[in-house]
């Protein structure tokens, strides 16, 4: 009788999980390049302010429907 290591060892599926591990490469350096792109620090120093915001005086137009 097999056991199931035997049965998945012999189903062929080892190139699954080397696509998977690629595409997780793939989206952690497309995710980590989204946050540390130089451009982005803009968005990233009025992000870290909205804690503080209490909507009292208008400092910042972007977001706003007109």
């Amino acid at each position: 009788m097999h056991g199931l290591s035997d049965v998945m060892g012999a189903s062929g599926l080892a190139g699954y999980a080397i696509v998977a591990l690629l595409l997780f490469c793939f989206a952690f350096v497309l995710v980590a390049w989204t946050i540390y792109a130089p451009s982005a620090r803009a968005d990233h120093e009025h992000d870290a302010l909205l804690p503080f915001d209490d909507g009292s005086a208008p400092s910042d137009t972007r977001g706003t429907v007109r």
